[in-house]
C-alpha cells in the first residue's frame, strides 16, 4: 500500500468516526482489530468489522496457515469471542497429537504381505441393469425377433370416448 492510500485512510477514519479497538495479536505478529458499529456523517449505521492487520504486509509473502484457525473463525463471525493464546496453544498441542496417531495407524495397517489373511471378496454376476428392457429375463439374443408376420394393421381400434365416459 502506497503512502498516499495510507494517508488517505487515516484521514478517512478521522472524519467517519471509524475507531479501531486492538482485540489481540497471534503467536505470527498478525494484529486484529475490532470497529464497533456507528453512523457515518450521512446518518447510515455502518455495521460492525472484524479485521486483521498483517505482520508480513507483503501479499505474494501470504500462505495458508499464517492466520490461526481460532483467529480466523472470529474474523468471520463463527465464533463471538476472540480466542486467547492459550487456547490457541492447546488446540496446535491437540492437533500435533492427532497427526502422531494418524501416522501411528497407518504405520500398522497391515501390509500387501498380510492381506492374504484376509477373506477374498465375494464375486458376484451382474446380469444386465434394472433399467434394461431384459432385466431378470435371458440374455438378448443375436437372432432378431419381430411381430412382422403376426401383425394385422388395423386390428386394434381405440375405445370410443363417448362409451368410455358412460
Amino acid at each position: 500500500m502506497g503512502w498516499s492510500q495510507g494517508l488517505f485512510r487515516t484521514l478517512w477514519r478521522a472524519l467517519s468516526k471509524e475507531v479501531k479497538e486492538l482485540v489481540g495479536t497471534d503467536q505470527f505478529g498478525n494484529k486484529y482489530y475490532y470497529i464497533p458499529a456507528y453512523k457515518n456523517w450521512r446518518g447510515q449505521t455502518i455495521r460492525e468489522k472484524r479485521i486483521v492487520e498483517v505482520a508480513n504486509k507483503r501479499e505474494v509473502d501470504y500462505e495458508v496457515g499464517n492466520i490461526p484457525t481460532e483467529w480466523e473463525a472470529w474474523i468471520r463471525r463463527t465464533r463471538k469471542t476472540p480466542p486467547t493464546m492459550e487456547e490457541i496453544l492447546k488446540n496446535e498441542k491437540y492437533r500435533e497429537e492427532i497427526k502422531i496417531k494418524s501416522k501411528d495407524f497407518y504405520e500398522k495397517l497391515p501390509s500387501k504381505e498380510s492381506t492374504e489373511l484376509l477373506t477374498p471378496p465375494v464375486e458376484t454376476q451382474i446380469k444386465g441393469h434394472a433399467s434394461a428392457p431384459y432385466f431378470g429375463k435371458d440374455e438378448p439374443t443375436v437372432a432378431p425377433t419381430s411381430t412382422g408376420k403376426t401383425f394385422q394393421p388395423g386390428s386394434w381400434m381405440p375405445q370410443d370416448s363417448k362409451k368410455h365416459n358412460e
